[in-house]
């Protein structure tokens, strides 16, 4: 298998995730932004780091499994790893708050049920 495949793999999943909090929990236009720029530093951080250790020669890519296209010294394939991560983890936070929330609401009212859905309305970006 080559780094594309096993990247994309994992894109496929994070994206299935995401996919998944959209259609149950509905983000508000907040988090999709506060998403969108957490996967852009990541991308830009990875970019940044990764030429440098490849610089530095902390570590090699087997060139036959690469397509040759680079961002700085970095190759593109290692992108998908913050992508992945930019994506998915959000989206199981905001599935996570989801749940919480509507298990809440059905819950005995007290300070659990209360402190529940506090945690449920920052997640996701909704007054409680």
């Amino acid at each position: 298998m080559t780094y594309l495949g096993l990247g994309l793999l994992f894109v496929a999943v994070a994206v299935a995730v995401l996919v998944v909090a959209w259609w149950t929990v509905r983000p508000p236009r907040r988090w999709w932004l506060a998403t969108a720029v957490t996967v852009v530093a990541l991308v830009v951080l990875t970019v940044v780091f990764d030429s440098v250790m490849i610089a530095a020669d902390l570590f090699r890519f087997d060139e036959a499994a690469l397509t040759g296209l680079r961002l700085g010294l970095a190759p593109v394939e290692d992108l998908a790893w913050p992508v992945a991560a930019g994506l998915g983890l959000p989206a199981l936070v905001a599935l996570r708050a989801g749940r919480s929330s509507s298990t809440a609401s059905t819950a005995s009212a007290g300070p659990a049920t209360s402190a529940n859905q506090i945690t449920a309305a920052e997640a996701t970006g909704r007054d409680a």
